[in-house]
């Protein structure tokens, strides 16, 4: 199963006999707070105007925890998760196709998290919100409630443990900006730098200019220098479990699986005994 459909794939499905249910989430990673401005309304975007039949859903509350020990992002509550996606219609049979507003961070969140406890078929909409030639609605639906029960999968997860030790045994991959790896800035967390023996691979040379994944091949190509490719055991971490989450799905796209350090940098950084590496080496 492809992990990403067209926005042309999309409006001949949600025209078809089983359309999909149909998660907006958009989300921006914003400093607005932190200076005393407004922060990013997802739940504003939304009903000035979504793909029609789209529910909502707030990555803060619905996708993770509230902030803490374990980083900015946290696993969410399974059973609040589980009856999050139940309200949007979510069941186990019915295939779901998630978007956000074109960054497709926030939409692979929802992608990995849903398929990390056992949905079968969720793709995102690659490109976002940007890619929709259809019309616009600012209804808000109210979906039948759905069935899916979160049964998280034995592989795919990884703590601070298991990030340290495959960063040796395998690959483990730095999905931030080339800046923050190697420690030159860092506007949000506690220290700058990146787990020892990690690789720079910022989730932004996935994408094309137009936002849009690179083909399989150009993405497999890419992995391939990074030292990931199939058979290779693969880890993904970023700064708390979202930018992650994107490169974690386009490695699925090129064939390549990997697990994702949820609590990523942020969770890291914040404990004084983790080592930190700094410059452009692995080390």
């Amino acid at each position: 199963m492809n992990a990403i459909i067209s926005a042309s794939e999309l409006a001949s499905e949600l025209a078809g006999e089983n359309p999909p249910v149909l998660l907006d989430v958009r989300w921006q990673l914003s400093l607005a707070k932190a200076a005393g401005q407004p922060p990013f309304d997802g739940r504003a975007a939304y009903e000035a105007g979504h793909i029609p039949g789209a529910v909502y859903v707030d990555l803060d509350r619905e996708l993770a925890s509230a902030p803490g020990p374990r980083g900015r992002h946290p696993l969410p509550d399974l059973a609040e998760f589980g009856a999050a996606m139940r309200r949007s219609g979510v069941s186990s049979r019915t295939p779901v196709v998630v978007y956000d507003g074109g960054q497709g961070w926030a939409a692979a969140r929802a992608w990995w998290l849903l398929r990390w406890t056992g949905h079968p078929d969720v793709r995102v909409l690659d490109g976002g919100l940007p890619t929709w030639e259809g019309p616009l609605e600012t209804s808000v639906p109210t979906p039948a409630e759905g069935d899916f029960e979160p049964a998280p999968g034995a592989t795919g997860l990884l703590d601070a443990d298991g990030a340290a030790a495959l960063a040796r045994s395998g690959v483990l991959l730095d999905a931030r900006a080339g800046e923050r790896y190697r420690g030159e800035v860092e506007p949000i967390d506690p220290r700058g730098g990146h787990i020892p023996g990690a690789v720079s691979a910022p989730t932004n040379k996935n994408v094309g200019d137009d936002g849009r994944f690179l083909s399989p091949a150009e993405l497999e190509a890419r992995f391939k220098t990074l030292g990931a490719s199939e058979g290779t055991e693969v880890g993904v971490y970023c700064g708390s479990g979202v930018s992650g989450a994107h490169e974690v799905l386009a490695l699925a796209v090129a064939g390549i699986p990997a697990a994702l350090y949820v609590g990523s940098w942020s969770e890291w950084s914040s404990d004084p005994s983790r080592p930190v590496a700094v410059g452009p080496e692995p080390q």
